[in-house]
């Protein structure tokens, strides 16, 4: 199966995958570059670094990066590690499905909300949302731990209670089982720390946060930060200021699976220098400005989405299909511009989706692409990562949020 796109612009600027059925500031000076991508992986030998893998994974969709992440109850040693936790750099925080979590979800304390009731979340994704229960646990990803973390679980509410209208979950699927997001949770390692921030500290009505009395009757809270969904590389006592996501290139027409490395931290360890890549500055969401095809889009980099997602008149493989099945490979290109006016002309490959999955047995692509349904936005997924050494460094007080590559 194929895994739909993801992506957004909004306070959430979440994006992931789900089912379908077919398919630094720069350094400044206005100056300009041409990207390539030829970059191997580094080893994950390092303290700060895990290997990232895109195969078959639990659901058969192509591109989904997966790492493998350990919950614990806080302060104890009552864990369980999970596999296939899909790398999303366009989203916030770590999100897990109850059902992957049985070993270890009632130790997992509740979080109550101003009134008592039970702290729930629906997180907006543009295909979708996620709707669960806010829990504290220690996060362990390699030998880095964040202590006392807020996560999302979902699916551990029933999908009725999920509050509807204007203030409540957004259209499109509840999206709560291993079907819907082809992997067993989600590890948002966009550039900002809490997945919604002041706005849902000031108001009640902000359609993600809600207070629950007895699994039902949600309702909408304010949430102070701490008690917010949390990128948890933010809270790790090091190696917390970024990541960087390494994938091997692999051939035009795919490969059976890719190994690489995510690695904890620019600039803290020697693994993790800046060296060889442009620095490209962003919003808090990660997001920038491209052209393509003479129009400007916001344009975004997200490993969380299984194509390169815009809008084109390609031919999509079917009716029912968001993935495009152009008649001839395609050469294309955005040019990109930071905030510090840093630009880069970005190549890219587009090939027929139908064809680069008819036998069934290749999981990872450089060249596959959709349109995203959202026409102001150019998604940059998993594929551009493929040959690269990608750097999403994070939001800071004196630091603002950038790519780079």
């Amino acid at each position: 199966m194929l895994a739909a796109c993801g992506g957004g612009g909004d306070d959430s600027h979440s994006s992931s995958s789900s089912g379908g059925s077919s398919g630094g500031s720069g350094s400044g000076g206005g100056s300009s570059s041409t990207s390539t991508a030829n970059a191997q992986p580094s080893a994950p030998n390092g303290t700060n670094a895990v290997p990232i893998n895109v195969n078959s994974g639990v659901a058969q969709f192509v591109n989904i990066p997966n790492v493998s992440v350990t919950v614990c109850a806080p302060g104890s040693s009552t864990c369980q590690t999970i596999d296939n936790i899909q790398v999303d750099t366009a989203s916030f925080c770590l999100r897990i499905l109850g059902s992957s979590a049985q070993s270890v979800l009632g130790s997992l304390p509740g979080t109550r909300a101003a009134n008592g009731g039970q702290l729930a979340e629906c997180a907006g994704f543009a295909d979708g949302y996620t709707w669960g229960t806010v829990r504290t646990a220690d996060v362990k990803i390699g030998t880095e731990v964040a202590s006392g973390v807020p996560i999302q679980i979902i699916g551990d509410l029933d999908a009725s209670s999920a509050p509807t209208g204007n203030n409540g979950c957004p259209s499109g699927n509840d999206e709560n089982s291993i079907a819907d997001i082809g992997a067993n949770g989600i590890l948002g390692i966009g550039p900002q720390t809490y997945d919604c921030g002041s706005g849902c500290v000031s108001t009640a009505l902000n359609a993600m946060y809600f207070s629950c009395a007895n699994g039902a009757n949600c309702a909408g809270t304010t949430v102070p930060l701490t008690q917010q969904v949390t990128n948890p590389i933010t809270k790790f006592p090091v190696d917390n200021n970024g990541v960087i996501v390494q994938l091997p290139p692999v051939p035009d027409g795919g490969a059976t699976s890719a190994t690489g490395v995510l690695i904890f931290g620019i600039g803290t360890q020697s693994n993790n220098a800046v060296a060889g890549v442009t620095k490209y500055g962003t919003d808090q969401f990660g997001d920038l400005t491209g052209t393509y095809k003479g129009n400007t889009y916001t344009t975004f980099f997200d490993s969380g989405s299984n194509g390169n997602f815009f809008q084109d008149s390609f031919a999509l493989c079917s009716s029912q299909s968001a993935f495009y099945c152009p008649s001839s490979e395609q050469s294309l290109s955005v040019t990109i511009r930071g905030t510090e006016g840093n630009t880069s002309v970005v190549p890219f490959q587009l090939v027929n989706a139908r064809t680069l999955t008819q036998d069934g047995t290749k999981f990872a692509f450089n060249s596959f692409g959709g349109q995203l349904g959202i026409p102001s936005y150019f998604d940059f997924g998993l594929p551009f990562f493929f040959g690269r050494h990608v750097y999403v460094g994070f939001e800071l007080p004196n630091s603002p949020a950038y790519v780079a590559f």
